[in-house]
């Protein structure tokens, strides 16, 4: 029986939920969607909205010393750098919490909260597992 624990295994140690994790979150943050597993996705939402919320903590214009440690604790937590393409093809690196906090959070920066929506995709052909499209939400 389960009672009253917290959090989900996904078949792995700690060390590489953690890494998968973090990695999963800069993912989201790059791409602003990504496809899934339902069961990670679901243990991805909440953690990729409280870094959301963290970077909208750093947008304290009249606290510089906020805006550093912001900056840090989210650099601390998600994976700092990802390959991506850009318009033209180019492949370079992509700073990610830079892109967080330059990018992501201003455009939330009046919602209260729910940054990312989860779409059930359906069955995955090999496994049969759940599928689930995880994005962040349109600013409205």
């Amino acid at each position: 029986m389960r009672h009253r624990v917290s959090g989900r295994r996904l078949g792995r140690d700690s060390a590489h939920r953690k890494a998968l994790r973090r990695n999963m979150i800069a993912e989201l943050l790059v791409h602003e969607q990504i496809l899934t597993t339902e069961a990670k996705a679901r243990m991805l939402r909440p953690a990729a909205e409280k870094i959301i919320t963290l970077a909208k903590r750093g947008l304290a214009k009249d606290d510089p010393a906020q805006a550093v440690h912001a900056r840090r604790l989210a650099a601390a937590r998600i994976a700092r750098f990802r390959l991506g393409e850009d318009e033209d093809g180019n492949v370079g690196e992509i700073d990610v919490v830079r892109k967080l906090f330059d990018d992501i959070a201003p455009r939330y920066a009046d919602r209260p909260g729910g940054y990312t929506r989860m779409v059930k995709i359906g069955k995955r052909s090999g496994d049969n597992a759940d599928m689930a499209m995880i994005m962040l939400v349109d600013e409205e």
